[in-house]
C-alpha cells in the first residue's frame, strides 16, 4: 500500500522520534478519494467512514492515514507517522512456540537463499499493482532456521510502528509465494513501503503483509491482526475474502 515521497502535512500530527508525522491535509485526502470512488465496496467505506469521523478524533487517535504517492501504489500508516529504522539497525525477532528463537540482522537474511518473485500487489480497498518484482527469503526458511514446535499452528507478526500486526496459519506461511522481503522494484524495500523489511503475501490482501516488520511469533492459534480486529477477514485471499472478487492476483 505505498510509494513515492510523503505529503508534507500542514498540521502534523504528533510522531515519534524519526517518523514521519502524517497530518490533517492527508487525512482530509483520503476522505476524497473515498468520495470519488477510489475506496470501494461498501464494507470497506463503512470503515473508513467510521475511523476518519471526525478528523480531529482521527488524529489523535492514529486510524488509517493515506498518502498520494507519485507512482503505483498508494501509502498506508495507522499510526499517523512513517516509522524508520535504518539496514544497520535492523533486527528481526523469532520467538514463541521455536526450539531456536532467532534474532535476525539484514545481512543475515540477505545470506539466506533468496526467492525472486514478479506478483500483484491487491489492496483490499480496490486499486491493484501488478506484477511487482520481490525479493526476500521465504517465510518457510526463516522457520525452519527457528525450529517450529509441534504445538504451533500460526503466526503473528508484529509491526516496528508499535501497532500494527497480522497472522497466518502455519499452512499459509508455508507456501513458496510467501517472503520475508527486503526488495522490491529492484531497490531495498523502503521505509515508506515498509521496510527495510516487510512480509510479502502474495495470494492474499495487501493487509496481510505486515509492513515495517520487527517480530514474528509462533502461536497455538491465530490471533486475530490489527484490520481482523476491525471487521476484516482472517483469511484475506484476493477474490474469495472481504466481499471482492474482481481483482483476482497474478
Amino acid at each position: 500500500m505505498e510509494k513515492g515521497p510523503p505529503d508534507t502535512p500542514a498540521a502534523p500530527v504528533p510522531a515519534e522520534a524519526g517518523g514521519t508525522p502524517v497530518g490533517r491535509r492527508v487525512v482530509l485526502g483520503m476522505m476524497g478519494l473515498a468520495a470519488a470512488g477510489v475506496v470501494v465496496g461498501a464494507r470497506v467505506q463503512d470503515v473508513v467512514a467510521r475511523l476518519l469521523a471526525p478528523v480531529e478524533a482521527a488524529d489523535r487517535t492514529g486510524l488509517t492515514s493515506l498518502i498520494p504517492g507519485s507512482g503505483r501504489f498508494r501509502i498506508y500508516s495507522v499510526v499517523g507517522y512513517l516509522p524508520h529504522r535504518s539496514a544497520a539497525e535492523y533486527r528481526l525477532t523469532v520467538d514463541g512456540l521455536v526450539g531456536r528463537p532467532l534474532t535476525l540482522t539484514l545481512d543475515d537474511l540477505r545470506s539466506m537463499p533468496a526467492t525472486h518473485l514478479v506478483k500483484d500487489f491487491q489492496c483490499v480497498t480496490g486499486w491493484r499493482v501488478p506484477s511487482v518484482p520481490w525479493t526476500g527469503v521465504q517465510l518457510a526458511t526463516v522457520l525452519e532456521t527457528a525450529g517450529i514446535k509441534p504445538e504451533a499452528h500460526a503466526l503473528t507478526f508484529t509491526s516496528f510502528d508499535g501497532a500494527y500486526t497480522e497472522s497466518l496459519t502455519l499452512d499459509q506461511a508455508r507456501r513458496p509465494d510467501v517472503i520475508v522481503a527486503y526488495a522490491m522494484d529492484g531497490n531495498t524495500v523502503a521505509r515508506e513501503h515498509g521496510g527495510p523489511v516487510r512480509l510479502y503475501v502474495a495470494p492474499m490482501y495487501g493487509y496481510k503483509s505486515c509492513k515495517w516488520l520487527s517480530r514474528i511469533t509462533a502461536t497455538p492459534q491465530v490471533e486475530a491482526g490489527y484490520w481482523e480486529e476491525r471487521g476484516y477477514d482472517v483469511d484475506a485471499w484476493v477474490g474469495r475474502s472481504n466481499g471482492r472478487d474482481d481483482h483476482p492476483t497474478s
